[in-house]
């Protein structure tokens, strides 16, 4: 009898809680976490080819030095910030965090503007397949980063709607820092402009 007045009560117990949103925030919380893990993975992607990017164009615009290395001190300083799910829950890791890609995203604005002037690099194989997939990542960083935005609006909305907003004060549910990059230079296609004469005598395009 014992045994089926626990089973009653767990199930009860189950029912409530489902009821009043605690799953579907439980649950939100987690898809959270994935969505964020995406975003961070895809600005990964765009850290990992900026050293190539970087070396490429070093190789046709020695020059350019100060730009070369603008984009190299925004790359470290963006991977130097360490990066997990409990990032969610912070918003001024948040705000450090967008602030470092919104960086790099100007430095890569600054370099692929420079390049314009060198038109032996335009025709370099290498460069073009480094744009192109810089421009892919950067498709992929703004599909991820708009996932985790609804994803974010969803589970606030269920933190501060009536009934659930009941269930978020006890057990602590709280409404999470959205992820905006105001600004940041994103790389929708790679430059179509017409090169005009070099700044200076560019060597020729790598075999």
């Amino acid at each position: 009898m014992k045994r089926l007045i626990a089973v009653f009560l767990a199930a009860l117990a189950m029912f409530s809680l489902s009821g009043c949103g605690y799953n579907d925030m439980a649950r939100g919380e987690e898809s959270i976490k994935a969505a964020w893990a995406e975003v961070t993975n895809q600005y990964q992607r765009r850290a990992d080819l900026i050293p190539n990017l970087v070396n490429t164009v070093k190789g046709f615009a020695q020059q350019e030095q100060d730009v070369l290395t603008r984009v190299v001190e925004a790359r470290s300083k963006a991977t130097s910030i360490q990066v997990s799910p409990e990032m969610v829950n912070d918003p001024e890791a948040m705000k450090r965090f967008a602030a470092a890609q919104r960086e790099v995203g100007g430095a890569l604005g600054r370099l692929l503007a420079v390049a314009e002037n060198y038109p032996q690099l335009k025709s370099d194989a290498l460069f073009r397949d480094l744009t192109a997939q810089l421009e892919g990542t950067e498709n992929r960083i703004t599909v991820a980063r708009n996932r985790y935005i609804k994803e974010i609006q969803g589970f606030n909305n269920s933190v501060v709607s009536f009934p659930s907003n009941l269930t978020a004060m006890v057990f602590g549910f709280k409404k999470k820092e959205q992820f905006q990059v105001e600004n940041e230079a994103a790389i929708k296609q790679a430059p179509t402009v017409d090169f005009g004469k070099p700044a200076a005598p560019a060597p020729a395009p790598k075999q």
